[in-house]
């Protein structure tokens, strides 16, 4: 009997430690100097089934081969009430950073990126849970009514600028909301295993890399994870914007001048890996010429310094413990490894986090636009060329 009392509590403890580790799985992974093709245009594989559920393609990266394209598939959703947040790319200060998407009872933030099919930028439109049954906007997918009868018909307005990526020069200019803050909190699950192997299998594809494909990928969309031959393939129609892979060193560094293999290097060298190594920025105080604004903005300055400060010794002071306890419990290569690699994470995503309240800040504090007069007409009535 103590024995099957020891079993059951041991199940019990593990359960409860599945559950408490479930919202932590790394949601940030890669970095890269230069942001991902334009999203390529394709259309949408039919349903394949009821429960099934979109996620869109998207840019991945591999070191070995820079960018490739990961085909949208229709995936079997994990629980019931469960949607997909789609991963993305966002600037982080010094190069390109990617937030895996994960599964959750509301749609998060996905950089403001519109995916098409329900993903416009802001939550998801293809669908809803109701009453344990997922119903089908047929406006936005595509399903067949004569084996899926749970549909709706909904229009949305769709935003299809085909950018790929937030932040950064020409990105998305978007921000979570408190609301989509929170859905990152609730208890979530990361890629399930239809989707890792669907994401390996295209990593393995030569035909799906950018240098290849130029940004039109001839696996735009399958109807299920992992099948990439047969009637359920979709090739891209076009590609999103012309796109030119950065030319490869023989090093296979990027050569160039914004993508330079050696300046990627050099950064992720220099990156810092804990809160501790994370350099302040450098203040610079407000000159609007107005005595009182600038006494305003520079009290904005300095409470969203002092927070962000906060974060830093925050972040630092677990991190430390984090090594402490490694230290005093001996942990083995593999798991300070890991350790190291969540500390990482962890310090990208603060800093991509700061350096997002600062460019918001300086574009609140930055003085309205002053609109240049027209140019005169040239004489004899003609305009200047």
């Amino acid at each position: 009997m103590k024995i099957m009392s020891s079993i059951r509590n041991l199940l019990i403890l593990m359960g409860a430690l599945l559950c408490f580790a479930a919202p932590s799985f790394a949601q940030v992974s890669v970095s890269v100097a230069f942001g991902p093709p334009a999203l390529p245009v394709y259309e949408q594989p039919v349903c394949p089934g009821d429960g099934y559920i979109w996620t869109p393609g998207f840019w991945d990266y591999a070191e070995d081969g820079g960018y490739y394209w990961v085909p949208g598939t229709w995936v079997e959703a994990p629980e019931v009430g469960y949607l997909w947040t789609p991963g993305y790319w966002g600037w982080g200060g010094s190069g390109f950073l990617f937030h895996t998407g994960y599964w959750g009872p509301t749609v998060g933030f996905y950089g403001g990126i519109s995916y098409g099919f329900g993903y416009f930028g802001n939550g998801y439109e293809g669908g809803r849970w109701d009453g344990g049954h997922f119903f089908y906007n047929r406006s936005v997918t595509n399903v067949n009514v004569n084996e899926i009868h749970n549909v709706y018909n909904t229009r949305v307005t769709e935003v299809n600028n085909r950018v790929s990526y937030n932040g950064g020069n020409g990105g998305v200019e978007a921000h979570a909301t408190a609301e989509q803050e929170r859905a990152a909190s609730e208890r979530h699950i990361g890629p399930v295993a239809a989707q890792t192997q669907h994401r390996e299998a295209a990593r393995n594809n030569p035909e799906l890399r950018a240098s290849t494909n130029n940004g039109r990928p001839p696996i735009a969309a399958t109807q299920r994870p992992n099948e990439f031959k047969g009637n359920g393939v979709v090739a891209a129609k076009e590609a999103g914007a012309p796109y030119k892979a950065p030319e490869r060193t023989a090093n296979n560094g990027v050569a160039g001048t914004e993508n330079n293999g050696a300046a990627r290097n050099e950064a992720a060298a220099t990156k810092p890996s804990h809160a501790k190594d994370v350099q302040q920025p450098t203040r610079t105080a407000p000159n609007t010429g107005n005595a009182a604004t600038d006494q305003k903005y520079q009290a904005q300055q300095d409470k969203m310094y002092k927070q962000q400060e906060q974060d830093h010794q925050k972040l630092a002071t677990k991190q430390e413990q984090d090594h402490q306890r490694a230290t005093q419990q001996k942990a083995s290569d593999t798991r300070n490894q890991q350790m190291e690699q969540k500390h990482q994470q962890q310090t990208d995503v603060m800093e991509q986090k700061h350096t997002q309240q600062q460019q918001h800040l300086q574009q609140k504090q930055a003085p309205p636009a002053q609109h240049a007069a027209p140019a005169p007409e040239a004489h004899g009535g003609e305009k200047p060329k």
